[in-house]
């Protein structure tokens, strides 16, 4: 296989097939990927062996999320991999730098091959590897591939993103956050080999490192956000250095705007039903807009479809309610960002997806599903980005009771002050100049 590459191409930014987290993760990074992002595992990058143990771990990863639900057997399955992927409780702080077993699992595949056609491929173009799936990168460390870039895609990670030997470990970490830091160091990688960057977010919602596009959109979110106008009368001042006063002068016409968003594997579209019938009074009456992401699944945006015919929004599709669907990972990724500018609430489990709190959108919680996401629950919660979900049945309620407090308006801006939101450039300047600068201002981090 012949191999392209464009004349500015920096790296090749590499993914994992695994739900959506690792896509999305990857999206903001493809300019520098030649506005190309590999998948483990496809067949054009792996030998038929291999694809045959990245589809078993996909269908592994996207059975189990789906099945949670399910009474009974379902919480137990969900369990049992949970376990796998369990992350210990982070204090005391100790040393766990010994291989558990999912290290030597992972060592023994690599063994077998996994990675070697992806690293027998790429090897020759001397270009590095970003990548956001912890197998990719140790099995290309381990078959000798001379520079590596791991990045982390949740608050905190369990000890597999770690080679049994982290002491000779010569990838390059790219944390999200200063927790996944220090969980790092428990593990036994060196100071050296991790860089604080952020979570890369996409540049459709940020702009420039001027923030440009990011500080329109949050000034005219804070307005809907704040109907009582408690919010402001605390703020203005500081929300005007920060976001300029020309963008909080300036005033758009729409609803204000909840976005639902289920899991890459389709997991808690219920949530989403219970949305659509507690709301379909305010829906009707203009108060609320309501998107429902389906993202590439087909099930859910019928489930959806489905679900709106049964309480009588049929006729609101593409007024009051949007579904967001497409096959195409990068169209779906493209046109959710651009939701995202006139989404006012985001509503999702905690996956990597709490990240974006720092574009100042304020988070409900759904349940946690796995180890990682109930960490990232509770960084959430630290950060005052986010409230845990209260009855769905009754949203119509609670979430105008947030709403007409101030509460959310101010839960998006604890958000945007305390989230890292330049991510995408950190990564950027890294790659070219071999480090990053470090500043204090809320604005440049």
């Amino acid at each position: 296989m012949n191999l392209k590459t464009s004349a500015d191409q920096k790296a090749w930014i590499i993914a994992a097939d695994m739900g959506l987290g690792h896509q999305r993760a990857a999206y903001p990074l493809k300019d520098l990927g030649g506005n190309q992002i590999i998948t483990a595992g496809s067949p054009a990058y792996a030998s038929k062996k291999e694809c045959k143990l990245w589809a078993k771990m996909r269908h592994i990863y996207e059975g189990i999320s789906g099945i949670n639900h399910v009474p009974i057997i379902g919480g137990f399955l969900f369990g049992l991999m949970d376990r796998f992927q369990e992350i210990n409780p982070y204090y005391p702080f100790r040393d766990l730098s010994t291989p558990t077993i999912q290290v030597k699992y992972l060592k023994s595949l690599i063994k077998k091959g996994l990675g070697e056609t992806l690293v027998e491929l790429l090897g020759p173009t001397n270009l590095p590897i970003i990548t956001t799936f912890f197998a990719v990168a140790i099995a290309a460390e381990a078959r000798g591939y001379s520079k590596v870039y791991l990045l982390i895609t949740d608050t905190d990670l369990n000890r597999v993103w770690v080679p049994d030997k982290p002491s000779q470990c010569k990838i390059i970490y790219l944390a999200p956050c200063s927790h996944a830091i220090k969980r790092l160091r428990e593990y036994g990688i060196a100071d050296e080999q991790i860089f604080l960057t952020g979570f890369p977010l996409p540049k459709e919602n940020i702009g420039s490192p001027d923030l440009e596009i990011l500080k329109l959109d949050l000034a005219q979110r804070l307005n809907y956000l704040d109907p009582k106008g408690r919010f402001w009368a605390l703020h203005r001042v500081e929300v005007e250095h920060y976001l300029l006063p020309e963008n909080c002068s300036k005033q758009s016409n729409r609803s204000l705007t909840l976005t639902f968003a289920v899991g890459g594997a389709g997991a808690q579209k219920e949530i989403g039903v219970k949305i659509i019938k507690s709301l379909r009074a305010k829906i009707k009456s203009r108060q609320i807009k309501l998107n429902l992401v389906a993202g590439i699944r087909a099930d859910v945006e019928q489930y959806f479809q489905n679900a709106l015919r049964q309480y009588g929004l049929e006729e609101e599709i593409g007024l009051g309610v949007n579904i967001i669907y497409n096959t195409s990972r990068e169209k779906y990724f493209h046109r959710f960002n651009a939701l995202l500018r006139t989404t006012d609430i985001l509503w999702t489990k905690p996956s990597e997806l709490s990240f974006y709190s720092a574009l100042g959108i304020p988070i409900i919680i759904a349940p946690p599903l796995g180890s990682h996401e109930h960490w990232n629950r509770k960084w959430l919660l630290e950060h005052r980005a986010g409230f845990v979900q209260d009855d769905p049945e009754h949203c119509s309620e609670w979430l105008f009771d947030l709403l007409n407090d101030g509460m959310l308006a101010q839960a998006a801006w604890d958000g945007f002050l305390n989230g890292r939101k330049c991510g995408t450039f950190k990564i950027e300047e890294l790659l070219s100049t071999g480090t990053i600068t470090r500043d204090l201002s809320p604005l440049k981090r």
